[in-house]
């Protein structure tokens, strides 16, 4: 099986302008499938892909036929694992790559001539014992043209805790994949990762022009971490940042929307240009001008921070480890790992002085 994790789809459009096109953050409510049966689970996550086709179809009907991207929120077809064990959690709610599901989704995006970003949990076969999260873009021929998979997380396995491995069997570029597609240099950044710039960084000298963000993240009246970090990640990379939070999770005792609202498109100079509130909505769609964005980048001065980088002051200061790579190649035994693995990293942050 061939997992596709990044792509130079469509290569000719470098060469070629872009019309500006309108993209959705399309705010859904996300339904948890962690007290349901693997069958019920299974149908459940069908069921939210026949809800996201008919909402987008619907969404793109009113903001107008120049609307070619969509993303959805971060796990949206099942939630997040409430301590499952890995085995659990594979079962009941992750993907394959060639699974139903993508292939549901692949056919959304053929039929409505769209982009279709995401993220999802999901299985590789390189790796039977553990599962990762994953961010998507399916182009509207149907075809997975990025999978990204979570570099930073707490709790669920990433590339990084068995590095050497997975690069070995996917390559470097697999770790900060760009699209280059007929609307521009797609990247994924999942959830929280939006709050670490070095992954924005990254992706953005691989060319990347619009960060696709799916996320289940706290709503708020007032400023969260999250909401300054999409700004400042957009105008320091010279970047969109098309950013959709769930609309509430329900199916869990935690309240249901906590996790809610501000699904947000943020401009290449960190300005917002359309916000949503509070529960499902496609209010947060906006003009994306990719070109605009690459007259940007091309302009001599102050604010041109791409060109203005001097990596090699920062390099000795990123040559060390902090939280160790590979660390999962012994297995995964549950969540009790990752927090005595931070402890950890935390006393060794404190023995050599970097923390008091």
């Amino acid at each position: 099986m061939t997992i596709l994790l990044g792509t130079n789809a469509d290569s000719t459009a470098q060469g070629s302008g872009i019309e500006p096109y309108r993209a959705i953050a399309l705010q859904l409510e996300t339904r948890a499938v962690n007290e349901l049966s693997v069958p019920d689970a299974r149908a459940s996550m069908m069921e939210t892909v026949s809800r996201v086709g008919r909402q987008i179809r619907a969404s793109k009907a009113f903001v107008g036929p120049d609307c070619r991207l969509v993303v959805l929120p971060e796990y949206f077809l099942t939630g997040f694992p409430m301590g499952e064990t890995a085995e659990q959690w594979r079962e009941k709610a992750c993907l394959a790559a060639d699974g139903p599901e993508y292939r549901a989704l692949a056919d959304i995006a053929r039929a409505n001539g769209v982009f279709l970003s995401g993220n999802a949990y999901e299985t590789d076969p390189h790796f039977p014992g553990l599962y990762f999260q994953a961010s998507f873009v399916i182009d509207p021929d149907g075809e997975t043209v990025l999978r990204y998979r979570r570099l930073n997380s707490m709790y669920t396995p990433t590339p990084h805790d068995v590095l050497k491995r997975y690069v070995a069997v996917h390559g470097e570029e697999s770790l900060f994949p760009v699209a280059r597609t007929s609307i521009g240099n797609l990247a994924c950044i999942a959830s929280e990762e939006v709050v670490y710039p070095e992954i924005a960084r990254c992706l953005a000298f691989n060319g990347a022009e619009v960060f696709l963000h799916s996320s289940s993240e706290v709503g708020s009246l007032i400023p969260t971490q999250k909401n300054i970090a999409k700004l400042a990640r957009a105008f320091e990379n010279m970047a969109y940042v098309v950013s959709s939070n769930s609309a509430g999770i329900t199916g869990y005792a935690i309240p249901a929307n906590s996790t809610d609202g501000h699904s947000q498109i943020v401009h290449y100079e960190g300005y917002k240009l359309s916000e949503a509130g509070f529960g499902e909505s496609m209010a947060a769609n906006a003009t994306i001008d990719v070109e605009a964005l690459r007259r940007a980048r091309r302009r001599p001065g102050m604010a041109n921070f791409l060109s203005r980088q001097r990596f090699e002051l920062f390099a000795p200061t990123y040559s060390g480890s902090v939280y160790p790579a590979d660390n999962l190649e012994g297995g995964l035994s549950g969540r009790k790992h990752f927090t005595d693995l931070q402890a950890g990293v935390i006393e060794s942050l404190r023995r050599k002085g970097i923390i008091s």
